[in-house]
């Protein structure tokens, strides 16, 4: 049977600038002020998706992100640099908002109402926008107005306190869950979300998408089990924040790490077995006897070299997998036989996901125009705007 997920290895884009024409968001043309935090991200998902993405950046091509990250963060858009302050920039980007499906900002409140390209005025220029407005603390309540960081909106939401390590201390997880999983996640969930509802009603709204409340949401699953006493809100003492030994990364004999992950029966049976005990004598769920497991299993995985370890679990389902560095991530076998990562431009980045058996995403070439060239290019109007809804 045929893989309809197969596809040859990309590390070129065609003439075009596409690794494959079309997309499921083909047809979308979307807006995007630069911007730090979760924008450059969704905007870079909804460009690997199809969609037509032009992203305003700041005269004199400085970009909120002006190092290598902007070679994949801003992939696959076209770059208009725009004096947002003066008469012609402010025109010029109500001219384009006449032709987009979606605006995304992620200006501190009242920053662009200031500019004179607020909601109201973008709203009534099109009435089928989604003006999605992108910040840390919300649009309003008393930290609206306030600076802050992925840092700070997982604090604030109690992600940070769960993601301590066995001395107390709260670990930042990177920028990975507020920015990314809480911000742009979430961002271009609810960008999509509100197209569609557009193209049925013809309606356009206005996107308040918070860090904090895409966090909060992702913390759901421990909200419901601290309402049933079933959370600890000691540091490392809940089955999956690494209290439990069977779920946790240990040390090798060659110093490098590997994760493991047997909450089932039959995977913490293939882990001790592996590692040559008893499952007899550790009881997986008899906490007990976690102390004398932990240091059994850490004394075990010392004895040899991380490889040793993925050798011998290769076969097996007990969820032990090397701890990889981004380096040696785009090398392992795994990851090179599903093609997640691509070199475009001598940059090696991650393939488009989720990936689409009939409309797969692309990796399109980044270019730049002038003002009047995006006008040009968006002469005719979006597809939001043909027809009448349904």
């Amino acid at each position: 049977m045929t893989d309809p997920f197969a596809r040859p290895r990309a590390q070129a884009d065609d003439g075009a600038g596409a690794m494959r024409p079309g997309g499921p968001l083909e047809g979308l043309r979307i807006l995007e002020l630069d911007a730090i935090g979760p924008v450059p991200l969704c905007g870079m998902l909804l460009a690997d998706m199809g969609a037509d993405v032009v992203r305003i950046t700041r005269p004199g091509g400085q970009s909120a992100y002006a190092d290598v990250g902007a070679a994949i963060l801003h992939r696959g858009r076209t770059s208009v640099e725009v004096d947002l302050k003066s008469t012609a920039g402010r025109d010029g980007v109500l001219a384009l908002v006449a032709r987009t499906d979606a605006l995304i900002e992620g200006m501190r409140p009242g920053v662009m109402e200031r500019l004179g390209l607020g909601p109201d005025i973008c709203l009534e220029r099109a009435p089928r926008l989604v003006y999605a407005r992108a910040t840390g603390w919300g649009q309003n309540g008393p930290f609206h107005a306030r600076a802050g960081h992925d840092i700070n909106y997982l604090a604030i939401t109690g992600a940070l306190h769960a993601l301590r390590g066995s001395d107390g201390r709260p670990q930042a997880p990177l920028n990975l869950v507020g920015d990314y999983a809480g911000g742009a996640l979430y961002l271009a969930f609810g960008i999509v979300s509100a197209i569609l509802h557009a193209r049925k009603s013809g309606e356009g709204q206005v996107l308040d998408a918070a860090i904090v409340d895409g966090v909060s949401h992702l913390m759901g699953l421990f909200h419901a089990l601290l309402a049933n006493g079933q959370w600890c809100e000691q540091p490392q003492a809940n089955l999956l924040d690494g209290g439990a030994p069977f779920y946790r990364c240990y040390a090798c004999a060659d110093g490098g790490h590997v994760a493991v992950g047997a909450l089932e029966p039959q995977f913490y049976a293939a882990l001790l077995t592996g590692l040559g005990l008893d499952v007899a004598l550790y009881p997986q769920h008899e906490r007990s006897r976690w102390p004398a497991l932990e240091t059994s299993l850490a004394q075990a995985f010392a004895r040899a070299p991380r490889a040793h370890w993925e050798a011998i679990f290769a076969a097996t389902d007990a969820c032990v997998t090397p701890v990889l560095t981004l380096s040696e991530a785009m090398e392992h076998p795994a990851n090179v036989a599903r093609d997640v990562f691509v070199e475009r431009d001598e940059v090696w980045q991650s393939t488009p996901a989720p990936r689409f058996s009939r409309t797969p995403g692309r990796i399109a070439r980044a270019q730049e125009l002038s003002l009047k060239d995006a006008l040009n290019l968006w002469e005719a109007p979006s597809e939001r705007s043909r027809g009448s809804p349904s």
